[in-house]
């Protein structure tokens, strides 16, 4: 594309500058790190789509939430984006997704070259779309000519940090396959759930097993995002076996092979002994509690954002505030971006890396840098029981507050 630096950066900047996953800025489970150092002379890589410990283990871990599996239904993979681009690649036609979405969809897909759409999400929830929007969309696509045939969407929202519904969910799976679409269900936030004992999650392949892959980056709540692996969970069909055995050729392909000392550690984490399970308890605690402060302050600003959920972030929008940002020069969730990461010193990505409108005053804000400063005091959070009186994360959150007031 022809342009100024700017126009360029529009275009461009979500696929070359993704921001990554929010931080947990916690420190590594030593059980976790010392099953990596047991692999550590490990010298040869998993094979494609994974050894059968590790799908072993994957299947398991997905039994235990209720989703029938067996190894031969799992692909594993150094990370998400390598994962998701060998499903989407494995399907034909065009593909679907909510706005706004997790911030390395829209590139996977332009990178293969498909045409991709968003669609509209509910007023209550990121995450899916909604139903009749969706259906819309998939009538227009046709019209002009296009094939939908792949509709990506996660019940558990990365940016939007919200938890779908079940009864929005069954909605909008009802819609895609209604309409022939192959759901892809990124549940990689599912075990960060705020308050997991008042909140009902339900995955779109327990009500439709025969059209829905699951993908889940361990990196979400199990393993560091340093260790990549992602798996993905493929029905039980003759169809899905043929889709599964594509996506192992293209990670083939790629060379997208797990680590062969970190394939142990991560079958251990997926396992989930007690250590793990424990840890993946705290971390939600704290996340939590951060997250709830960093919400009161969007709102005390006068900003708004949905109650987080799950994860490690919030998505806030900052458009009530327009008038005060477009006279510190910002106009747009670029420019948000740049503002809010220069003055709290921490990345903070504008909702244009979601596939928001570019206009939109949003931006998703992660709690690990609120959490987290040093070794020590991480470790310290972990066990206390009310983080938010630990120095380190009363001063940033007081930062974080004093950003967004200075804008009332």
């Amino acid at each position: 594309m022809q342009g100024t630096g700017r126009e360029q950066r529009v275009d461009h900047g979500p696929v070359r500058y993704g921001p990554p996953a929010p931080d947990p800025c916690l420190p590594v489970l030593p059980e976790l790190a010392a099953v990596l150092a047991a692999a550590a002379a490990r010298t040869h890589p998993e094979p494609p789509g994974g050894g059968y410990d590790l799908r072993e283990a994957a299947a398991a871990y997905w039994v235990r939430r209720g989703l029938r599996t067996a190894p031969e239904d799992v692909a594993a993979a150094p990370g998400a984006q390598p994962l998701l681009l060998a499903v989407i690649a494995a399907h034909g036609g065009d593909v679907l997704m909510p706005r706004p979405c997790p911030a390395s969809w829209m590139p996977q897909a332009r990178l293969l070259g498909r045409p991709a759409y968003h669609v509209p999400t509910p007023a209550e929830c990121g995450g899916i779309p909604d139903p009749f929007a969706l259906l819309e969309t998939v009538r227009r696509v046709r019209a002009e000519g296009g094939t939908p045939k792949l509709l990506l969407l996660s019940v558990v929202d990365d940016p939007t940090a919200t938890i779908a519904p079940p009864e929005l969910v069954l909605e909008a799976c009802e819609a895609a396959v209604g309409e022939g679409l192959h759901i892809v269900s990124d549940e990689t936030w599912r075990d960060t759930l705020h308050r997991p004992h008042d909140t009902v999650l339900l995955s779109p392949a327990e009500m439709f097993p025969d059209d829905v892959t699951v993908l889940c980056d361990l990196a979400g709540a199990l393993t560091p995002a340093g260790w990549p692996v992602a798996v993905a969970r493929f029905p039980a069909t003759e169809r899905a076996a043929a889709c599964r055995a594509r996506t192992l050729d293209v990670l083939t392909a790629l060379g997208a092979l797990v680590a062969g000392p970190v394939a142990p550690a991560a079958a251990h984490a997926l396992r989930e002994p007690e250590a793990v399970v424990l840890r993946m308890r705290q971390a939600a605690e704290l996340h939590a509690a951060v997250a709830a402060a960093a919400h009161r302050a969007v709102l005390t600003a006068g900003a708004l954002a949905r109650p987080p959920q799950a994860g490690r972030h919030l998505y806030a929008d900052l458009g009530p505030l327009r008038p005060r940002l477009a006279a510190r020069g910002v106009t747009d969730s670029m420019e948000l971006e740049e503002y809010l990461t220069r003055r709290l010193g921490a990345p903070t990505p504008g909702g244009h890396r979601f596939g928001d409108e570019l206009g939109a005053l949003r931006v998703r804000l992660g709690t690990g840098p609120l959490l987290g400063s040093t070794k020590e005091e991480e470790s310290e959070s972990l066990t206390a029981v009310e983080p938010l009186k630990l120095p380190h994360v009363a001063q940033a959150l007081s930062m974080f507050a004093g950003a967004l007031d200075e804008l009332r």
